[in-house]
């Protein structure tokens, strides 16, 4: 669980990395120029981010149900090899998914306006300013969504239904109270990301009815959001973590009274 909370935070540092240094950049001096090529690299590495976020979720759902429905058997089952397995698996899926959209993107016909109105480089933001045909484009993203969050959510639901009639059904008290605690840490963060996810593509599907400020917003918080939040819950949600936390701040507390 450590290891893929750490691949969690990884994730969202190399979105982040991508994404709010440009942004800063436009906001403080004004720099708001990017090339299309360099558009397309910062769309890639944001899809393969976002999958690969929710491949570690889908893993992190499989890592519950084998520790709290299969316990005596946890070590034999999430095992090293098994790891390494899932992160090349992980890795491919994200490539695989995000590689049409950056292809199809770049084949698109662009004329007039140049001028994307997002601090983001988003494949339907980018599409705003086509004249040729996207309704390929369209298909194709509607399809990846659906596949992408339906079959993620599909699984993490089921396993989560099976944890927590296990859980439920645990006659101790404070292993029940362990195993939902740790359960509900987790389905937090999904829903935190899918529906941040699924919300940010709604508002670009609703078309002009939605102001580009809102786009905006639904685009930093499926981006940005996730990345902030997981930390703080999953800190906090962990022990040691709390104990590090309160003893530092004690001691800086401490170090200043005197």
């Amino acid at each position: 669980m450590y290891v893929l909370m750490a691949a969690l935070c990884t994730v969202h540092i190399c979105n982040l990395t991508t994404i709010i240094p440009r942004m800063l950049l436009g906001l403080i001096f004004n720099l708001n120029l990017i090339s299309l090529p360099a558009c397309l690299i910062q769309m890639f590495i944001i899809y393969c981010g976002v999958t690969l976020e929710s491949n570690i979720l889908v893993v992190m759902a499989m890592d519950r149900y084998v520790a709290i429905c299969k316990p005596l058997r946890y070590a034999d089952i999430m095992n090293k090899t098994l790891l390494v397995q899932l992160a090349v698996a992980a890795m491919i899926r994200g490539g695989c998914i995000a590689s049409p959209i950056v292809v199809l993107a770049s084949q698109v016909h662009f004329c007039g306006s140049n001028i994307i109105q997002n601090f983001v480089c988003e494949n339907m933001a980018l599409l705003f300013l086509a004249c040729s045909d996207i309704s390929i484009n369209n298909v194709v993203g509607m399809m990846i969504t659906t596949v992408l969050a339906g079959f993620d959510i599909s699984f993490i639901l089921f396993s989560y239904v099976k944890i927590l009639h296990a859980a439920l059904s645990i006659a101790l008290g404070s292993v029940r109270h362990k195993a939902l605690q740790t359960c509900g840490t987790q389905l937090l963060i999904i829903a935190l990301t899918y529906i941040s996810y699924l919300l940010s593509s709604a508002m670009y599907r609703a078309g002009k009815s939605v102001t580009q400020d809102i786009h905006n917003l639904f685009s930093a918080v499926y981006v940005i959001l996730p990345a902030v939040a997981d930390p703080v819950i999953y800190g906090l949600r962990v022990k040691e973590i709390r104990e590090c936390i309160g003893k530092l701040l004690k001691g800086r507390v401490d170090n200043g009274s005197k």
